[in-house]
């Protein structure tokens, strides 16, 4: 006797005939078997305002997305026509003044922000500073907590309620749909099932309540960046930034896997050799990250951490925010390249504050610097608000990681940092003595083998 069939005949008179699916074969002894149902759990909606029309005043949500790469456009505007208010919103960011949750905060409906990264939205900096808005900024790598509602975008969904997405567009959405107590899916279309294998599904209709589909889809692009535009910058005359992104650019190793944060760091992937292969990894959901895009190739379901249009490489793939922090934590990244606001002699980094004037949120870097490997720092002096000097004793700006820097490049020098000793200068730009580079306030020691700072061949 099978295991099933002693099942059936231990229970089978206890479970009562499905009346919406097929049942079991009768067991031996013609005792009925355990009972299966066909029954959906997600409720299909038209209208999109339905769907959120029970999100109350005080409500704690979470908005997917990652800045407007995977945003639920049609959900967000539904909830902003209820004018539900005092609300708690989780996102990843706010996206931009007027657009997307950005709208929500525009109309005074969000009462508390959890977010990991402000963005480009310059009216949530400017409310928290005057103290008109709660903000709690957290890891982007601890963000999706739970909450009342998800709002997710997906790219399809079948009629069981099973979900897909396309590209970097998948990022917080996985995460934040399996987290809430209800999550409503806004989709592009709606497929009969069987349309995907179930080996594709991204997130099973377990965690899925409601799915609409949405009426159009925007998919604004936040930073159109170009190949052909991009080219012609590199090919720009020598300055600071140029400085720090060929030399930053020495620090990759064929076969590495690296993290780029957003700003120069990105910018030094475009230097790497064609006879070099790095797996770039986007703490979003990439691994594989390309050059940026012709115009003809732009895809606003794909972009980087910078938030502009990229490509993929054809051995690259997609994944959710999560398991990209998994990658992280478990130690697999080689290399991590991060703007610094402020470096401690000892490597202590803060690149995400300036108390009372500048506020961007830690973004991925807390993870990054604090799990990674191998940590660097590139100084930008766009990026210090006329701060004089970068590297400290103490650092005295909210910290991102301690004692996770190894090495710091800047326009003038690159120092090697080492976790008791303190800096070791170890390049120096041509043409500048030891004492022009004392303004960074710290003794350091000199090595032996000091050279000029060396820059990657055009």
């Amino acid at each position: 006797m099978t295991v099933l069939q002693r099942l059936a005949r231990a229970l089978g008179h206890r479970v009562p005939t499905s009346r919406w699916g097929p049942t079991l074969a009768e067991a031996e002894g013609g005792v009925r078997g355990l009972a299966t149902s066909a029954r959906a759990r997600a409720k299909f909606y038209a209208d999109p305002v339905e769907a959120v029309k029970d999100i109350a005043d005080r409500a704690k949500i979470m908005v997917s997305g990652f800045g407007l790469c995977g945003i639920p456009e049609n959900l967000i505007q539904a909830l902003f026509r209820t004018r539900v208010k005092e609300l708690i919103m989780v996102s990843s960011n706010v996206g931009v003044d007027g657009f997307g949750p950005g709208l929500l905060l525009e109309a005074k409906q969000i009462a508390c922000l959890i977010c990991s990264y402000v963005g480009e939205n310059t009216l949530c900096e400017r409310r928290y500073l005057a103290g008109e808005l709660e903000l709690e900024l957290t890891p982007q790598g601890t963000l999706a907590i739970t909450a009342d509602f998800a709002l997710v975008k997906g790219w399809k969904a079948d009629r069981a309620g099973n979900v897909i997405f396309r590209k970097s567009a998948r990022n917080f959405n996985v995460p934040m749909c399996k987290a809430a107590e209800t999550s409503v899916v806004e989709v592009e279309e709606i497929v009969d099932v069987g349309t995907f294998a179930p080996e594709d599904i991204h997130v099973p209709n377990i965690y899925v309540d409601r799915v609409i589909q949405g009426e159009k889809h925007e998919k604004r692009i936040e930073h159109l960046a170009l190949r052909k535009e991009h080219d012609e910058k590199a090919k720009s005359a020598d300055d600071p930034g140029a400085r720090i992104v060929k030399r930053a650019a020495l620090e990759f190793e064929d076969g590495m896997y690296a993290n780029l944060g957003i700003g120069i760091p990105l910018l030094a992937s475009n230097c790497i050799s064609p006879d070099m292969t790095v797996h770039l990894h986007s703490e979003h959901g990439i691994l594989g990250l390309g050059p940026f895009p012709p115009k003809d190739e732009v895809d606003a379901d794909l972009v980087n951490a910078g938030k502009q249009t990229v490509s993929i490489f054809p051995r690259g793939c997609f994944f959710s925010s999560d398991d990209s922090f998994a990658m992280i934590r478990g130690g697999h990244l080689d290399l991590t390249m991060l703007e610094a606001m402020q470096v401690s002699k000892y490597g202590d980094l803060a690149n995400w504050m300036i108390p009372r004037k500048k506020v961007k949120g830690m973004g991925g870097g807390h993870g990054l610097g604090v799990q990674s490997q191998d940590q660097s720092g590139g100084h930008h002096g766009a990026l210090h608000q006329g701060q004089r000097t970068k590297i400290l004793e103490k650092r005295t700006m909210p910290l991102t990681g301690k004692r996770c820097v190894d090495r710091i490049i800047t326009d003038k020098a690159v120092f090697d940092v080492h976790k008791k000793k303190g800096l070791t200068l170890i390049e120096l730009w041509d043409g500048l003595t030891v004492d022009d580079v004392t303004e960074h306030g710290q003794p350091f020691a000199v090595s032996p083998n000091l050279r000029p700072m060396q820059q990657v061949a055009a």
